[in-house]
């Protein structure tokens, strides 16, 4: 099992940058897959990034590509979120998430731990 806890999240212009933190403990931190959600109220869980194992490969939804990068420290047991050039519509809580094996699934019910979330707020 892995307990996993987000940080970062805050109040930002349109334009600007902020960088989410998974900090993770309990089992080993490179056997899982991370992933990053977001959830605004009254809409399903929505993909944002995934990211492997071991860093090489990761994965992004399209409308985050090339505004967001998804990386990790296994080192460190944490991964990160770099999004850049927000908008307005990149409000939301964002949760880290874990899964084992090795596809970096876009679907939430294939992530089997997640963190407590965290608040992304862009104002225009």
């Amino acid at each position: 099992q892995v307990q996993l806890v987000e940080s970062g999240g805050g109040l930002v212009q349109a334009g600007g940058s902020l960088r989410l933190s998974c900090a993770a403990s309990g089992r080993t931190f490179s056997s899982y897959v991370m992933g990053w959600f977001r959830q605004t109220p009254g809409k399903e869980r929505e993909f944002v990034a995934a990211i492997s194992r071991y860093g090489s490969s990761t994965y992004y939804a399209d409308s985050v590509k090339g505004r967001f990068t998804i990386s990790r420290d296994n080192a460190k047991n944490t991964a990160w979120l770099q999004m850049n050039s927000l908008k307005p519509e990149d409000t939301a809580v964002y949760y880290c998430a874990a899964r084992g094996g090795s596809y970096l699934s876009t679907a939430p019910e294939e992530y089997h731990y997640w963190g407590q979330g965290t608040q992304v707020t862009v104002s225009s």
